[in-house]
């Protein structure tokens, strides 16, 4: 299965908005309206973010490790 990227044009003429899906090498291609055959205008679309899975943020953005929980801060092992 190839997935190929999605574009949004709309006719300059009939204002007709429609998507095609091109290769990226395509992408510079003249598309023509599929209602009255002028040449179309690509036009800018949002892309939406998907976040699936558990904890990402907590993840991908991690301190190192946590600070104790009795609030003294952990010395080395120095001997006075």
């Amino acid at each position: 299965m190839i997935f190929l990227p999605t574009y949004e044009y709309r006719c300059p003429q009939c204002k007709f908005k429609f998507e095609v899906k091109l290769k990226f090498s395509d992408d510079n291609l003249p598309v023509f309206c599929t209602h009255c055959g002028v040449k179309a205008e690509r036009l800018f679309s949002l892309v939406p973010i998907i976040f699936k899975g558990p904890g990402f943020y907590v993840t991908d953005n991690r301190k190192g490790s946590p600070e104790p929980s009795n609030g003294k801060a952990k010395k080395g092992n120095k001997e006075e």
